[in-house]
């Protein structure tokens, strides 16, 4: 299944990996405390409560949330003005952006193999360093 990180549908990937991990129904059933229509409802969402969702990834030993970050890296507006982003230091931790995934680092090579986006395209609009990405051409 190709990750498209524009419009995720986590329910399709949560039940892909359901799927690919091979647990039993009832462990699920149990660990999620619902009936099989709820986790059928679950499969058909195209977006969760983080709960349930947290719920998800410890049952799967699978990070769902990383999706949800790689799609911020490629499509989140860029920060303005270092000024103002000392000046508004915020109490939630700080992570760093560049958690490139292999699924992320395919996408992006995938575009530019078929030809839907130039180099230039890619890190203009995605903002990926040049070096980053000219290494990740030579690399993958």
């Amino acid at each position: 299944m190709k990750l498209d990180y524009k419009r995720i549908h986590i329910g399709n990937l949560i039940q892909e990996e359901v799927k690919t991990s091979k647990i039993e129904n009832g462990r699920i059933y149990n660990f999620m405390n619902c009936d099989e229509k709820e986790i059928e409802e679950m499969y058909k969402s195209t977006d969760l409560p983080t709960n349930i969702l947290l719920k998800w990834c410890k049952l799967l030993e699978y990070d769902f949330f990383r999706i949800y970050s790689q799609h911020l890296i490629l499509f989140s507006a860029q920060k303005s003005g270092s000024k103002s982003n000392k000046e508004n230091k915020s109490s939630l931790p700080n992570f760093r952006k560049n958690l490139y995934t292999k699924e992320l680092i395919s996408f992006v090579l995938e575009l530019i193999r078929t030809g839907k986006k130039t180099r230039a395209q890619i890190i203009e609009e995605y903002r990926i360093p040049k070096n980053t990405l000219l290494k990740w051409i030579e690399k993958y």
